[in-house]
Order: structure tokens, then sequence, then C-alpha cells
């Protein structure tokens, strides 16, 4: 039987279409794509409002998830690290997760056949 995994990917939102277009060229085929805030090693940055100082230490990120059973994890995720890479503090994080069941609402598919 052909193991599902979801690859997971926190990038910067500028990062978002080659990604998405490094996924195609991989043959991924679907992807769900979430704005979302968080904090990690990126340095908090200060701007002023009005007179006043503020602190933003949650970015903007873009959370894609990938989940493929035909195509191998690893070229998803060295894809993603490719096409996301600037080199700087930010640039995300990619996780995979194994999925234990699949089911596709609409035909009924379970499995590998419902990815």
């Amino acid at each position: 039987m052909t193991e599902i995994t979801m690859v997971v990917a926190y990038i910067r939102p500028d990062k978002l279409s080659d990604v998405k277009q490094a996924l195609a060229e991989t043959g991924a085929p679907s992807l769900t794509v979430t704005n979302v805030s968080g904090r990690g090693s990126q340095p908090a940055k200060t701007g002023q409002w009005r007179g006043e100082e503020y602190v933003v230490d949650l970015h903007q990120k873009v959370k894609v998830e990938c989940v493929v059973a035909d195509i191998a994890p690893g070229d998803v995720v060295d894809a993603i690290e490719e096409a996301a890479h600037t080199g700087e503090p930010g640039d995300g994080k990619i996780f995979t997760m194994p999925v234990d069941k699949a089911v596709q609402i609409r035909t009924g598919k379970r499995g590998p056949d419902a990815v």
C-alpha cells in the first residue's frame, strides 16, 4: 500500500508564487494555502504610528499544505525548500507527517485513491 504524507510549510508571502510553480513542476496534485501569523527566529520589528512606538513580533506567513501519495515527499520538500529560500531569517519551516486515513467525500474513495 502506498503511504500518504502531508507536507506543511510556513513560508514568506512573497515566495508563494515561486513555491506554487515549483510544486506544479514536481507534479504535486493539490495544495491548500492559509495566511497565518507567527514568530520564530526572525527578529521583532519596531515601528511608529501616530507618535507611538510599537513592536511587531508576529510576522505574516503563508501556510502551504500538500498531501501526496504518488510523489515522494522528499521531492516535495526539496521543491519548497529551493523555491522559498532567500538565506535571510524568517524563510520558514517545512514539516512532514504521515496520514493514517484519507477519504474523498464526493466519491467515497479511501486511502491513496482519495488523494
